[in-house]
């Protein structure tokens, strides 16, 4: 069956779906996002996801088209219409809407966004495939620069530093310094490192306040693991015994390798493991709790 898509007010079929040529998303990147996950028929943490989209759009000064229930409702609708119910990744976009004419001018754009929602099947691996990085000279910018904060749908930061180390076969993504020279986050996923059993990850200065993120971070103090937020170098990277990204399309990644340099033993390590496994916990109590 064709895939089918949420666009504007409607499920449409993707071929028959489409945003003016003079959409802000399409002409500037004028536009917010959310990725989610659905386990066993629930999206997890929606209020979450929902919340943080509220917070981009205020401070882009974009108008939701709907109210989170209405939006929440677009996704369900999407979901059914493509019967999908797991393993399942959703695209939530709200662009600045249609402008009147082209150019970045926010003035000449409707008083409310445009929504957009593409879900797809993107199933997690059981085992994560190990990750290795490589440190890329484009920088993730300062708050001054653009707030990473806001989860805006320009993504073309991240893209330059994936054009770094898309053509070496040895190479799964790129790490992103910020302008000081201190570790920022992968390109599409924030990170972590684990030394001598403590459990670091970059203060959120210059990266993605994920949700993933901040969840890890509370499983790791749950856990009683000394768990802290701080600037880390790439010295930090090359001599930790772990490292891992995280993020809601991946889950919890370890990566073993970085500017090949092999991280600690060169395999995933037993901190991973055990964040990986209290995470997918987490979520199976949220989705049982959900379905009751």
């Amino acid at each position: 069956m064709e895939l089918q898509v949420f666009v504007g007010d409607q499920v449409l079929p993707v071929s028959q779906a489409g945003v003016s040529v003079f959409d802000a998303g399409f002409q500037s990147g004028d536009a917010v996002w959310e990725g989610l996950r659905v386990y066993r028929g629930q999206v997890y943490a929606l209020d979450e996801h929902l919340t943080r989209l509220e917070h981009s759009a205020k401070a882009l000064r974009i108008t939701l088209p709907f109210d989170r229930h209405r939006i929440a409702d677009a996704i369900v609708d999407t979901l059914a219409a493509n019967g999908f119910t797991d393993g399942v990744h959703v695209r939530l976009m709200v662009t600045r809407g249609t402008r009147s004419t082209s150019g970045m001018d926010p003035h000449n754009a409707p008083t409310h966004g445009t929504l957009v929602i593409i879900a797809e099947p993107k199933p997690v691996d059981e085992l994560p495939t190990p990750q290795r990085l490589r440190t890329a000279s484009t920088r993730r910018p300062q708050p001054h620069f653009v707030d990473p904060s806001i989860h805006h749908s320009n993504q073309l930061n991240s893209i330059l530093a994936r054009l770094e180390v898309m053509d070496d076969p040895d190479v799964d993504a790129a790490l992103m310094l910020d302008t000081d020279g201190f570790v920022a986050e992968a390109d599409t996923a924030n990170i972590f490192c684990v030394t001598a059993g403590v459990v670091r990850t970059p203060l959120p200065t210059a990266c993605l306040h994920g949700l993933t993120r901040a969840t890890v971070v509370r499983l790791s103090r749950e856990l009683s693991l000394p768990t802290e937020e701080s600037r880390l170098t790439l010295f930090d990277l090359y001599s930790a015994d772990e490292v891992f990204l995280t993020g809601t399309v991946c889950e919890l990644v370890p990566v073993v390798e970085i500017d090949r340099r092999p991280i600690g033993s060169g395999a995933p390590g037993p901190v991973h493991a055990k964040l990986l496994a209290a995470y997918r916990d987490l979520v199976a109590r949220s989705v049982d709790a959900a379905s009751r």
